[in-house]
């Protein structure tokens, strides 16, 4: 598989992955806070700090769209980077404590976050960079 094609199937399933940790997020919260609107909870998504590990994911998926809507081509150097970002996300290497337990929490306590997880680091080991 050619590495830009690699590259969107990460970031799709990258998506889908912080889509189920943000629905976790939500319940968790809703269920100390009450229900939030939708306008509420993205207020909550940008500047509350419990949900700030959520950050990191959204941050690289815009990365990585906003590579592959470049009109001036796609640099293999960039496409390559964008692998290792979500190789070292998705791989907790990061040194951020709290980052590694809210992360371990959402996977190991929502079934569909865990099987993304896993679904990706399967993607990510089958290629190499």
């Amino acid at each position: 598989m050619e590495n830009a094609e690699l590259l969107k199937n990460a970031r799709n399933l990258l998506l889908k992955l912080h889509k189920s940790m943000v629905d976790l997020e939500r319940a968790n919260y809703e269920a100390i806070h009450g229900r939030q609107t939708a306008t509420d909870f993205l207020n909550l998504l940008l500047d509350y700090p419990d949900l700030s590990y959520l950050r990191k994911f959204s941050m690289l998926i815009v990365e990585i769209d906003e590579m592959f809507a470049a009109k001036d081509g796609i640099p293999a150097d960039m496409v390559d980077a964008n692998l290792v970002a979500v190789r070292e996300l998705v791989a907790m290497t990061e040194e951020d404590e709290y980052f590694k337990a809210k992360y371990q929490y959402a996977i190991q306590r929502d079934p569909e976050a865990g099987a993304l997880h896993r679904e990706l680091k399967v993607l990510l080991e089958d290629s190499s960079v």
